[in-house]
């Protein structure tokens, strides 16, 4: 069996500039106004009026930034019927960053609507915090898969009322190792679900998963190449030799002053060693990465947030669903080791139509792998001035 065919539009482009023409209820629209979301990115213009038109899986192909959230949120969210106080649609993501921030914007979608209650469940938190949460009346669970399996072993909560799945960033979710983990959830779930899957990329794992759970003649709405990267993103490039590397990453940060941007590294012990040499240079800055406690994690992020902190240093799987608003740059200390690690790291900036800049600091021989991944994900590459 041949991989879903790709959805043809039916929908004229220019024909839409608002949320109600795709339909959305005028509730989540006066919602949307407040957070000044007025115009659907192509993504939530493409996908949203399949999703409240019809009952169907669907496979999305599309970077993070593009409004993946709101592209499958609104239609969930009008979908639930707010006097059915059971579990009628479950969202799974690959981090507990990623959870809370879709968690977040379903909150802020309904603030005019009829009360949706929805719950974000993730490792690396109490546990018995969130059993007592979920004993509450709840429509809809965000999730990690881990956390999720282990609430469903003890009978937390029940998928039996489920009629949406939501795979957000599946190709992380499987790199990061989940598959297992989707599988059993995916059979816990009654046959008459649809499947709604988003992802960066479509590797071997993906469309295995799909050919097994989605049906064959799911929709598949691609938005752009997906090897390509924003193109709001100006990428440059420092030449920095290992013993002028830090000076250099210091003297770009002093030049961005009034600017705020994520360093990444590449390992945690990378990222918290440059965390400890920039704070000595008297820069505001903190770090996340992987080891920390949820607590430790949300401090740094909500200092981050609050602009009371300049700089963030991270690692690649520490930031994977970070949104924080008006990035100007996000500086690549160290290049990742996979081309999706650029591209999501890099997704960072330039988003909701900003622009934004992708900044890498090179030696020699590590400027021909950046030259290698600029044509790989096709972008344009300059020295910085």
């Amino acid at each position: 069996m041949h991989l879903i065919a790709v959805f043809r539009r039916t929908l004229n482009n220019n024909n839409l500039k608002s949320f109600s023409e795709l339909g959305v209820s005028k509730s989540f629209i006066k919602g949307l106004d407040e957070l000044k979301i007025q115009k659907p990115t192509e993504i939530q213009e493409r996908i949203i009026p399949i999703l409240l038109q019809q009952k169907t899986d669907i496979v999305g192909l599309a970077h993070t930034g593009t409004g993946k959230t709101a592209a499958f949120g609104l239609p969930i969210l009008q979908n639930i019927d707010p006097k059915d106080k059971k579990i009628q649609a479950l969202i799974l993501a690959p981090t507990r960053e990623l959870c809370q921030q879709i968690q977040k914007q379903l909150f802020r979608f309904t603030k005019y609507s009829e009360k949706i209650f929805s719950e974000a469940v993730y490792g690396g938190a109490p546990i018995d915090d969130q059993i007592f949460r979920l004993s509450r009346p709840t429509h809809i669970i965000v999730a990690t898969p881990g956390r999720l399996l282990d609430l469903l072993e003890r009978k937390a909560l029940s998928l039996e009322h489920i009629n949406t799945i939501v795979l957000d960033e599946a190709d992380e979710m499987l790199r990061m190792g989940f598959k297992q983990d989707i599988d059993k959830i995916l059979k816990n779930v009654k046959s008459q679900r649809n499947i709604w899957l988003f992802s960066a990329t479509l590797p071997n794992g993906i469309q295995q998963l799909i050919k097994r759970f989605l049906k064959p003649n799911a929709p598949r709405v691609q938005v752009k190449n997906i090897s390509e990267v924003n193109q709001n993103i100006q990428h440059q490039y420092v030449l920095s030799p290992g013993v002028d590397k830090l000076k250099l990453l210091v003297y770009f940060l002093n030049a961005h002053k009034e600017d705020r941007g994520i360093i990444f590294c590449s390992t945690k012990a990378s990222a918290q060693k440059l965390s400890r040499d920039l704070n000595q240079k008297g820069l505001s800055i903190d770090v996340i990465e992987g080891d920390m406690t949820q607590k430790e994690r949300n401090k740094v992020l909500r200092a981050f947030r609050a602009e009371k902190l300049q700089f963030l240093v991270a690692t690649d799987v520490a930031a994977r669903g970070l949104d924080i608003p008006n990035l100007a740059f996000v500086a690549h200390f160290e290049l990742p080791d996979q081309l999706e690690f650029y591209t999501h790291r890099s997704g960072r900036t330039g988003r909701a139509g900003n622009t934004g800049l992708s900044v890498s600091f090179v030696d020699d021989k590590q400027y021909k792998d950046l030259v290698k991944i600029s044509k790989e994900l096709k972008f344009s590459l300059k020295m910085a001035k």
